[in-house]
């Protein structure tokens, strides 16, 4: 077994120079051979930092079954890159070996031509056929339909007999889904009750009868949701008529939640997110995924210059004003981006949803006046250490804790709005919601103090 220490981690940028140099000699086997010996995660990080020439070197020393599991643990975008490359005489073995659900993926990026031409002369087309009917990020496209069926009436001693002719793999073996006549699922039963019931037991006296399933169109994010809050393993994906159709793994759920997450950070950051490794992508396709959004918020961001031109009359007789402009925009953003992600967390585990948005404002409309009042006594002893003037000082700090109200009113309601319409909250959250914070937060600034100060 291949080691699986800090050690061994650490020690794969010296596995990639040992790779590269067994290249540049032409002895592919020799590089064939380390790479064989690691694990397939390890084998594609390895794989992914070679260039492509030391790649398809690589390639046609590995045996299908490394190359399939490299396959598999690359991002889509490098998979359907190095599948191009590569004839249809050697990509057909490293297909057959892959796992249904993955070599679905492939063909469904490729184009419709050579995806007929390569399902046609795969061993078990009939395996990855119903599998490309659906979309990618639904469970349709998760599921795997690789999985072992039981009967209602087979033994204890049947099933376990069924699993050891199978030899399946070890993430799909935890859970085992009962069917009846028809297909339709009836129940499930895991390892631990195969083994402990009686030989002679039937299935359907010690399968549990309390199903989770979803259909085949629900959406990846939900899938993650549900196998994260029932801790399962392994979730079964039927058509209307309850037929069973395919297996959800829990391995699958990781690569959702990963792809998910990393989508929403570079959305939050303002830009869209990148097919490809970071280092991997052009600096051209990085300016196209950030300008869009870049161009949006300049635009937007001006008018906060419009705000300071609106109440130009007001700086001009008070300058000092402009003083506390970055403390209360700067406050204010930063309430709102709190809020934002905690909003944002809640909408993705599932705890709060759109309806909820009344009871979220009321709820952070509470918290955010005791944060205003918190900070505004801090904020009325900086303005009067900066200026002798007790007016401006509570002008700012009657402003801060309107601000933080406001903020934290727009970051918790953003989130919840853009759900409603079906836009990824964190697509609009976060740039949107602070350029938005600074224009208003300077109008309700200069409004505060033309009321108070009487300018």
């Amino acid at each position: 077994m291949p080691n699986t220490t800090a050690e061994h981690i650490i020690d794969l940028d010296t596995i990639l120079e040992e790779v590269r140099a067994a290249l540049e000699r032409h002895d592919a086997r020799h590089a064939a051979e380390i790479i064989e010996d690691l694990r397939p995660a390890d084998q594609a990080e390895i794989f992914s930092d070679l260039d492509e020439e030391e790649q398809r070197l690589l390639l046609s020393e590995l045996s299908p079954e490394d190359s399939a599991d490299i396959f598999e643990e690359l991002d889509d975008e490098h998979a359907l890159e190095l599948a191009r490359e590569i004839p249809d005489e050697e990509l057909i073995p490293i297909m057959d070996e892959m796992e249904p659900d993955e070599a679905a993926d492939l063909l469904g990026d490729m184009r419709p031509e050579r995806a007929r031409k390569l399902l046609e002369e795969l061993e078990d087309p009939e395996e990855i056929r119903p599998l490309l009917l659906h979309p990618d990020e639904t469970a349709g496209g998760l599921m795997t339909s690789e999985f072992l069926a039981l009967r209602r009436r087979m033994t204890a001693a049947e099933a376990i007999e069924a699993i050891r002719q199978w030899q399946p793999e070890a993430e799909t073996i935890y859970y085992l889904f009962v069917v009846d006549r028809y297909g339709r699922l009836v129940g499930v039963v895991n390892l631990r009750q195969l083994i402990v019931a009686p030989p002679d037991a039937l299935i359907q006296d010690i399968m549990d009868e309390d199903v989770i399933f979803v259909t085949a169109d629900v959406d990846q994010e939900e899938v993650a949701r549900l196998m994260a809050r029932y801790d399962l393993l392994a979730l079964p994906v039927v058509d209307e008529n309850k037929i069973l159709l395919g297996v959800i793994t829990f391995d699958d759920l990781v690569d959702v939640l990963e792809e998910e997450a990393t989508e929403d950070l570079q959305r939050y950051g303002g830009a869209e997110p990148l097919e490809r490794p970071y280092l991997d992508t052009s600096p051209a396709v990085i300016t196209k995924k950030r300008i869009g959004w870049l161009l949006i918020l300049f635009l937007t961001a001006t008018l906060t210059g419009s705000v300071m031109k609106l109440f130009e009359d007001e700086i001009q007789a008070m300058v000092a004003l402009t003083l506390f402009v970055p403390l209360l925009i700067g406050t204010g953003g930063n309430a709102g981006s709190q809020t934002t992600a905690t909003i944002i967390r809640e909408l993705a585990t599932g705890n709060v949803e759109p309806r909820d948005a009344l009871a979220v404002w009321w709820h952070e409309a509470r918290v955010a006046i005791l944060l205003g009042l918190g900070m505004a006594i801090p904020a009325f002893i900086r303005a009067i250490t900066w200026v002798d003037n007790p007016m401006l000082a509570t002008t700012v700090a009657v402003s801060i804790v309107v601000l933080v109200l406001w903020a934290t009113g727009v970051g918790s309601l953003l989130p919840l709005v853009a759900a409603k319409f079906g836009i990824d909250p964190a697509l609009v959250s976060g740039p949107l919601m602070s350029t938005m914070v600074d224009a208003t937060g300077l109008f309700i600034y200069f409004s505060i103090a033309k009321i108070l100060l009487g300018l």
